[in-house]
């Protein structure tokens, strides 16, 4: 399934816009790695998700999502 068809799946069934379904995504990838534990592992995770800034996009999480569900 597409970025675009999750969102508006997600959209749809919560009443929102695809917008508002990306920035809350956004607002949560983004508090995940700003806060996370200073314990090593959980950067280590992190840092597998392979994205162009140190933190990554909704695009870059869901694409790295869909790569471990395939393993």
């Amino acid at each position: 399934m597409s970025n675009r068809k999750i969102f508006r799946k997600i959209a749809k069934e919560n009443n929102v816009s695809v917008a508002e379904v990306k920035h809350d995504m956004q607002s949560a990838i983004n508090h995940a790695y700003e806060n996370a534990p200073n314990d090593g592992i959980t950067k280590a995770y992190q840092n597998r998700v392979q994205c162009k800034g140190t933190v990554p996009t909704v695009d870059e999480f869901l694409a790295h999502a869909r790569k471990e569900l395939k393993k």
